[in-house]
């Protein structure tokens, strides 16, 4: 009789437990459909091609800055972004060429994998985000990632600004901001994709 009562609390507390984890996971769906990453690849992982990755990133926040000015929305925000890919094609290689390199510059829009990753107080969860996807070169060193719609990369945000709060929902700016209390669900949704992914 115990083992049954056992049993019966260990399959209710599992049944409440993927409940919670599929809620949590819809909160963060919301979050990666409503953000847009920036994935530069570098050539190389030599101290040159590195350097160059970072001011090729640079010159990229630059452009999209002016960009997505007056975008309230992620919807907007790739509109603008794919009507305008070779600028941002020109951006990179001119920059690359600005520097003395002579490789060029793949840029895409295109769904990627993201691990669970912290900007400062906010943290994103991991899993597929629309990301405008640099490749330079032969795209065979280390990356850089940041959130490029809501604009958090750069250093400075206008007042007129679209916000992280702007575009996600109260859960879900919920989840971003205080991860601590989110610190052992964030940890199975990003082993969920790992494993769906084969890793």
């Amino acid at each position: 009789m115990k083992i049954r009562i056992f049993e019966a609390s260990a399959l209710v507390a599992f049944i409440i437990s993927v409940a919670m984890c599929l809620a949590f996971e819809s909160d963060c769906k919301n979050i990666r459909n409503n953000v847009l990453r920036l994935h530069v690849i570098a050539d190389s992982n030599s101290d040159a091609a590195q350097g160059v990755k970072l001011l090729v990133r640079d010159a990229i926040l630059e452009e999209s800055g002016e960009l997505f000015e007056g975008n309230s929305n992620i919807e907007e925000a790739e509109i603008r972004l794919s009507e305008n890919l070779d600028t941002m094609k020109a951006v990179a290689e001119r920059t690359l060429r600005e520097n003395g390199f002579t490789y060029s510059a793949e840029v895409e829009i295109t769904e990627c994998y993201f691990p669970t990753r912290q900007y400062g107080n906010v943290t994103l969860p991991a899993g597929y985000y629309n990301a405008l996807r640099v490749i330079l070169g032969e795209g065979e060193g280390e990356n850089w990632w940041c959130v490029m719609f809501p604009p958090m990369c750069l250093p400075a945000a206008s007042k007129d600004e679209v916000r992280l709060n702007d575009v996600l929902s109260e859960k879900s700016m919920d989840i971003v901001s205080h991860s601590g209390k989110y610190e052992v669900r964030l940890w199975i949704v990003e082993k969920w994709y790992e494993l769906r992914r084969g890793k």
